[in-house]
């Protein structure tokens, strides 16, 4: 072989050698590659949607995310490399879209779960609330009853007769125990009640003598109840003589119904929130 048949052998070989690395740089260049940041997108989103709190709550944006993803995580080739980051990014705001919605409807249901238990509270207290003061009514009105009281606008009434005392006396008689025992068994359930205590007459004797007698007797029943335990600034007397009676004077038995003592249970003041 001549010198010049070599040298274009060499030449020829070059050329081909050149032909198949450009053909290999260019099928490289080619192939289509998984995009950067592909495989946590993924990642993001399958957390997203295995989340029981948040899934449910932002199906359509999920739908939405999914496909963003799927795109995102086909392959492409090295010269589409914008294009690929274009889709991660896009994948990227659509999964944090479905986030931002689910997590707001979720903080929206939480509220609503707490003020409806609220609600339930408020209901329940209410209820029990009703249920005590009817329960309390009932057990006032068993007391007055036992009492053998009657509820006036003054408040409740409790008459003793004369037979508390002898004629003329304002000594209380021993059987004078059994209503005051009752009241002072009433007014111990009930320390927010002032009681009055009045005493009345019939009209024998002088209007002097007889407001007198009334004022003895009341004071009596008060030191009685303050000796069974009462605090005496609970009770206050008032000597009212003839001037109240209650029947005509002009017969025994009017006069009999005119001499007695009333303690009068002052209504309960009212409490802050009663008008509310």
């Amino acid at each position: 072989m001549n010198t010049r048949t070599k040298t274009t052998v060499r030449k020829s070989g070059a050329v081909t050698a050149l032909a198949l690395s450009v053909a290999l740089l260019a099928a490289c260049a080619s192939t289509p590659e998984s995009p950067s940041g592909a495989s946590a997108l993924r990642s993001n989103l399958s957390a997203l949607q295995n989340d029981p709190d948040l899934a449910e709550r932002a199906r359509v944006e999920l739908r939405e995310a999914e496909e963003a993803v799927q795109l995102a995580e086909q392959p492409l080739p090295s010269s589409d490399a914008r294009l690929a980051e274009h889709r991660v990014y896009m994948a990227e705001q659509k999964i944090e879209i479905a986030r931002a919605k689910a997590s707001t409807r979720y903080a929206e249901y939480q509220r609503q779960s707490m003020e409806e238990a609220r609600s339930d509270e408020r209901l329940t207290a209410r209820t029990e609330e009703a249920d005590r003061a009817r329960a309390g009514v009932a057990d006032l009105q068993r007391q007055i009853a036992t009492l053998q009281a009657e509820v006036t606008d003054r408040g409740i009434v409790l008459t003793l007769g004369d037979v508390l005392f002898a004629t003329g006396s304002a000594e209380l008689q021993p059987g004078a125990d059994g209503n005051l025992n009752r009241l002072v068994d009433f007014l111990n359930e009930h320390p927010e009640r002032r009681v009055l205590i009045e005493g009345h007459t019939d009209s024998v004797g002088s209007a002097e003598s007889n407001q007198r007698l009334s004022q003895r007797r009341a004071d009596a029943v008060r030191s009685h109840l303050v000796r069974r335990g009462l605090s005496q600034d609970r009770l206050s007397t008032s000597g009212m003589g003839e001037d109240r009676p209650v029947a005509s004077n002009e017969t025994a038995s009017g006069r009999q119904q005119n001499r007695r003592v009333e303690i009068i249970i002052e209504n309960a003041p009212l409490t802050s929130g009663a008008g509310s």
